[in-house]
């Protein structure tokens, strides 16, 4: 096993062919990565981990001039790459080459489908599972700095070291329990390119409070924000440096039509309104006559009291059967999930994949009428309807 295993620190050509030829052959490797994008809008990789059985690398992106050889392995369908928490890890892959590595298997996610807490963290995992407790102390540390500390480097192996034993439990215990293709859609969902995929024009529906503004506001809110988010990449810096949220909700609730009025705007900083001010008052003029988008999925429809009093009661299914496969709950479903079956039945999660069966189908034949809940013996239950 690789829990004392020392890592090997990878930073010239010759190193990295000689690790890919050793990971090139496994069947599965557990791969974290190091990365910092405070200052960008990309994220700029600082460091490679990769995990087998038998080895543990460090591989330094910043000291070899190509990772051509890592990504062949990496991307070679043959064998399954093991991440946890993998949204981030791929999203870098993803900037680096336009495609996902696949298959993959995600400790996080899979773990759930064990019972323990949804989005739980690799240490929490390590220790519950493994009876290990990592070290913390480089959390919050520079990735880029060079050299890196021998410490810091033992930290980051630690990522993948552990990572190792993690996938091989979890991966045992799933098939016991015959659950391991339950994580097919999951999985699925992850190496979509779509889900990485940032549209400019759709980037102002994740912007908080876009639902509580007016139709024709909406217009101008999306055409400012395709504005910021094509000129963060194109400049390489974070949203909230181009324009913050809170922003961009004012300008387009207000929607300012000359300078003055601009200089009006709170948080509305000197060098935007000297950059970007005429560019803002174009987008709003223009914007303020056009189509307005479809409004947020938040403020499209609203359950009302009865649905709402209905979907607490379905919650309370949700906790029955979890409690019933030892799932958590917010595993199964979230009151987001219940208020969309409520609303686009089609659509909801829990109508989708493995939840279907264990959760969708009973939510659907209680509303039909064919279950009930009722309290007996000390607690509820949910039986076949007495008439049915």
């Amino acid at each position: 096993m690789a829990y004392k295993n020392s890592s090997e620190y990878i930073a010239t050509p010759d190193q990295l062919a000689a690790a890919c030829r050793r990971i090139g052959a496994c069947e599965w490797l557990a791969i974290d990565t190091e990365f910092i994008r405070e200052k960008t809008y990309f994220p700029q990789l600082c460091l490679i981990q990769v995990g087998t059985p038998e080895a543990v690398f460090c591989i330094d992106p910043l000291a070899l001039a190509s990772l051509d050889p890592l990504l062949e392995v990496f991307y070679d369908t043959r064998i399954t790459k093991v991440f946890h928490a993998a949204r981030q890890d791929l999203e870098i892959f993803y900037h680096l080459t336009g495609d996902l590595p696949r298959p993959v298997f995600d400790t996080q996610i899979a773990a759930m489908l064990l019972g323990y807490p949804d989005q739980a963290g690799y240490a929490t995992l390590v220790t519950e599972i493994l009876g290990v407790t990592l070290d913390k102390a480089y959390s919050r540390t520079d990735w880029a700095r060079r050299p890196l500390p021998d410490d810091q480097l033992q930290y980051a192996a630690d990522d993948v070291r552990y990572l190792v034993p993690l996938y091989q439990y979890l991966h045992r215990e799933l098939a016991t329990r015959g659950r391991l293709t339950w994580l097919d859609d999951d999985f699925a969902k992850l190496t979509d390119t779509a889900t990485y995929r940032n549209e400019p024009a759709d980037t102002w529906q994740r912007i908080r409070g876009a639902d509580r503004l007016r139709p024709e506001s909406l217009a101008v809110l999306e055409a400012l924000a395709a504005w910021r988010e094509t000129a963060a990449v194109a400049q390489d810096r974070p949203r909230g440096w181009i324009l913050r949220d809170e922003v961009l909700i004012d300008l387009a609730r207000l929607m300012p039509g000359n300078t003055a009025d601009l200089e009006q705007i709170r948080g509305l900083r000197r060098e935007n309104l000297q950059r970007d001010g005429n560019t803002l008052l174009d987008l709003i003029r223009s914007a303020k006559s056009r189509t307005v988008p479809a409004a947020p999925a938040a403020a499209a429809t609203r359950l009302t009291p009865d649905q709402q009093a209905l979907a607490d009661v379905l919650m309370a299914v949700v906790r029955l059967r979890g409690a019933r496969e030892s799932l958590s709950p917010a595993t199964l479903a979230s009151r987001r999930d219940i208020e969309q079956l409520l609303l686009d039945s089609g659509g909801s999660r829990v109508l989708q994949g493995w939840r279907k069966s264990v959760v969708g189908d009973e939510l659907v034949a209680f509303l039909h009428g064919e279950r009930r809940l009722h309290f007996a013996d000390g607690a509820l239950q949910l039986d076949v309807a007495a008439d049915r």
